[in-house]
């Protein structure tokens, strides 16, 4: 496949990852001598489970199949979820990381919180200082740099309550037995 510019791959494959409902985060084309690398990230509110990526790496294959401007050579496709040190960026990073912890980077100031609630051009940070929560606004476009930290326990019940609470899927706070204002579908839909 002659090396294609990112820009190409994001022209032909925009309407397909948002069709089939993920947002195409980045993409990144390597030439590395006969043999091209093409990386695709892509992620979804609801998260993305491990089938969904080999349907979705078919799909494009397939749409680089049927152009003739990628030509025969060999190349790797990698279709992938943006990694845990990808910056919060775009308003949807922020709402997809509620209840995780970032380090936020202004232009005075570097600091460590949970994050809450978007609102807007702001985002609510909870912070913990010698034991004392708090909660602060930070206008998203203050923002230097913020990128989700990992953490190897859970997170404290009272952090997670000022954050909003614990989204979908991720664990239970670590002095609580039970989850924090989950949104579940009634029993008996079909959600």
């Amino acid at each position: 496949m002659p090396v294609p510019t990112e820009e190409r791959v994001v022209a032909l494959l925009s309407d397909l990852v948002h069709g089939k409902g993920f947002d195409l985060e980045g993409v990144t084309v390597v030439s590395a001598g006969k043999h091209s690398a093409v990386k695709i990230m892509v992620d979804r509110e609801e998260g993305i489970d491990l089938d969904a990526l080999p349907a979705l790496s078919r799909d494009i294959a397939e749409a680089f199949d049927g152009v003739s401007d990628f030509g025969d050579a060999p190349y790797t496709l990698e279709v992938t979820t943006p990694g845990i040190d990808r910056p919060l960026t775009e308003d949807r990073h922020w709402r997809r990381a509620r209840g995780r912890s970032v380090r936020i980077e202004l232009a005075d100031e570097k600091f460590d919180g949970r994050v809450g609630h978007l609102d807007g051009q702001s985002v609510t940070v909870v912070t913990r200082t010698k034991g004392v929560l708090a909660t602060r606004t930070v206008e998203l476009s203050k923002v230097i740099k913020a990128v989700v930290q990992v953490e190897f326990s859970r997170p404290k019940a009272d952090e997670m309550e000022l954050a909003g609470g614990v989204v979908g899927g991720r664990p239970a706070p670590a002095d609580s037995d039970e989850i924090v204002n989950v949104e579940t579908p009634e029993e008996g839909s079909d959600k």
